[in-house]
């Protein structure tokens, strides 16, 4: 590590043991012809980058970043039916606010392109190479990558194409790692049926339900409206593209990444079993469980200060190593 980088890091851990107690950006990869970054500043005053790309079989990528372009990196990734706004409360959060992060939608969801074919989602190296074209496009260098729920899947599916050396470390939150009936709850194992349901009332309700399955801390009406707006966005493509994945059970991925891995889940999950983190925990010498008592599906959003400073301390301590 140059001596610069030392640095920075050193004055890093200052301002995480603080939290604790608008820079240019041109991509590069597969970038679409208008796909120039245009910077905002939200209602914090927080600038923003926000920006699309393509990846490797043309689908159109949005994302945003924000940070130090020098500073450790996180990418956050976002779960079924979700979007990049929900990881809102992480881009406002002090303890992270020193760390370059960037975020986007997966395909078939929020403002990324929605094909209508499930084999757009079917292939676990289509999900592989969308995260790759975010790392160079927005140049990311070793970042920690954040999966929540499927982007425990598409993190790992990356991991399995490309590696995981340019790779800094792991936060599996609530993630599905294996498709394993056991290891998701009954609850989502319905989900699968009526969510990809033709009948667009059933599909309708499905949806809801699932968006109130994901937490145990319910969030509040105006948030939820919010959240159903971008869950009734997402593709049916996408979940039935999914559950009939070839690519079933990346536990082996894991275990044969050097990396640390953080495992973030929250106790009171109505979709994932906390048993889904434990299998990862058991096969990786480098990883640890972090349970969330307060928690459902969305530790992140549910407890999002404790999140936020272990995820702070977790990027830290992976950049040294």
């Amino acid at each position: 590590m140059q001596h610069s980088r030392r640095a920075f890091l050193s004055g890093m851990a200052g301002l995480v043991g603080l939290a604790i107690g608008a820079t240019s950006w041109v991509p590069q990869a597969y970038a679409a012809p208008a796909a120039t970054p245009e910077i905002a500043v939200n209602e914090k005053g927080i600038a923003r980058e926000t920006f699309a790309i393509r990846s490797s079989d043309g689908t159109m990528l949005a994302g945003e970043a924000q940070g130090d372009p020098e500073a450790p990196e996180i990418l956050f990734i976002h779960g079924l039916r979700q979007s990049r706004l929900s990881w809102g409360k992480q881009l406002a959060d002090p303890a992270l606010k020193g760390f370059r992060i960037v975020s986007f939608d997966l395909r078939g969801h929020g403002d990324s392109d929605k094909s209508t074919s499930p084999d757009a989602y079917s292939d676990a190296d289509k999900w592989a190479d969308d995260v790759a074209a975010v790392i160079k496009a927005a140049k990311l260098r070793r970042p920690v990558l954040v999966g929540w729920s499927l982007g425990g899947y598409v993190a790992g599916a990356y991991l399995r194409k490309y590696g995981g050396e340019g790779i800094a470390g792991v936060n599996l939150v609530d993630a599905v790692t294996n498709l394993s009936g056991g290891l998701l709850t009954e609850e989502a194992m319905a989900f699968t049926g009526i969510a990809t349901s033709h009948d667009l009332a059933t599909r309708t309700a499905a949806t809801a339900d699932f968006l109130a399955a994901c937490f145990h801390q319910q969030p509040t009406e105006l948030e939820m409206k919010r959240m159903l707006v971008v869950n009734g966005m997402t593709a049916r493509a996408v979940n039935e593209g999914f559950v009939s994945t070839k690519t079933t059970d990346l536990e082996p991925v894991f275990k044969a990444y050097t990396g640390p891995i953080l495992l973030t889940h929250g106790v009171h999950d109505r979709l994932v079993r906390v048993a889904m983190s434990e299998r990862i925990k058991a096969i990786h010498p480098n990883s640890r469980l972090s349970l969330f008592s307060e928690s459902g599906h969305s530790p992140f959003y549910e407890e999002p200060v404790r999140y936020g400073r272990e995820l702070a301390e977790f990027v830290m301590g992976a950049n040294r190593d």
